[in-house]
């Protein structure tokens, strides 16, 4: 048979016609991506995020800084006369039945509620990431054993537990016992959401994959689990930060918060409920500022929920 027949015929375009070295090259400059910098690019989008972390970084700022905000003393110069007083030239909030400035008592008071609600996220966190992991991961036993002493914390509502132990202890009321007796009993919601998480996370591939390398259990799940899990404690914390500072205001409004000698938005709100009527200034400037705080935490611990959940990124 002649080579010169069609079927033993081969053709192979020219090297320069085919741009091997187009097809085959990778975009060393694209900046990677994880579920952080996605959900950064998600948030940044949102003025929900913006406004929500203006508001709060003015209320860390006051909590911080109190006296670039007012240089009148909250506690000095109060004069009965004053009493439930209309706003003046300095007092531009009114005075409270003692004749205190409203809006200096409430300046001064963001540092102790927003200190309560700090101290009791760092409990709940602490608490709720250690009974979530290793129920989660180890499983058996002591799963058993620590999902039965979360769910026994968490059929007790927090706020009534509060209000036994500030009553028990009553001589000893300060920012870090309410802390304690607000947080000891909040951590369950943190833990159970972080051990559902992890239940999933355990199975992944990359898991199967250190465990087939020899690496020990406790070291992944430091290294490998955990750091894909917490997502959504994030979400949690941020939101329970709100949570608490109300617990707070609630004690207090209930007489067995913090004494009356400590400022805090919770007892201004307490104060001052017996002259809602006649002096409504004093009850609404204070629940304001509980509002708005409250709100802004509330929101942001939705923002960042929505960006950390690539299916709600998916459906915007």
């Amino acid at each position: 048979m002649s080579n010169n027949t069609p079927s033993s015929n081969h053709f192979v375009a020219p090297l320069e016609e085919t741009p091997l070295v187009a097809i085959d090259a990778v975009k060393v400059g694209d900046r990677p991506s994880n579920l952080w910098i996605d959900a950064w690019r998600d948030m940044r989008r949102r003025p929900m995020f913006w406004i929500s972390a203006a508001i709060i970084l003015l209320v860390l700022i006051v909590a911080f800084f109190p006296n670039l905000f007012t240089q009148v003393p909250p506690n000095d110069n109060c004069q009965l006369s004053n009493s439930n007083g209309a706003p003046t030239g300095e007092h531009i909030l009114g005075f409270t039945k003692q004749g205190c400035d409203v809006f200096s008592r409430i300046i001064h008071g963001t540092s102790t509620s927003l200190s309560v609600g700090i101290i009791v996220v760092i409990l709940t966190t602490v608490l709720g990431i250690l009974f979530g992991m290793f129920a989660g991961y180890y499983g058996g036993w002591l799963d058993s054993v620590l999902s039965r002493a979360g769910d026994i914390f968490f059929s007790i509502p927090y706020i009534l537990a509060a209000v036994v132990i500030m009553s028990v202890f009553s001589a000893y009321r300060n920012v870090f016992v309410i802390s304690l007796a607000i947080g000891i009993f909040a951590w369950p919601a943190t833990a159970r959401v972080l051990r559902a998480e992890i239940l999933r996370v355990k199975n992944s591939d990359f898991v199967m994959a250190a465990q087939a390398l020899g690496v020990s259990r406790f070291r992944i799940l430091i290294r490998h689990v955990l750091p894909n899990s917490i997502a959504p404690v994030i979400v949690v914390t941020t939101i329970s930060l709100g949570a608490a500072i109300v617990a707070e205001a609630t004690l207090s409004f209930l007489g067995v918060g913090l004494p009356n000698s400590t400022m805090s938005w919770g007892n201004d709100i307490s104060q001052a409920q017996t002259d809602l009527r006649t002096a409504p200034q004093t009850l609404i400037y204070p629940s304001l500022a509980l509002s708005i705080t409250v709100l802004s935490f509330i929101m942001l611990g939705e923002v960042i929920r929505d960006a950390l959940d690539p299916k709600a990124r998916a459906q915007r």
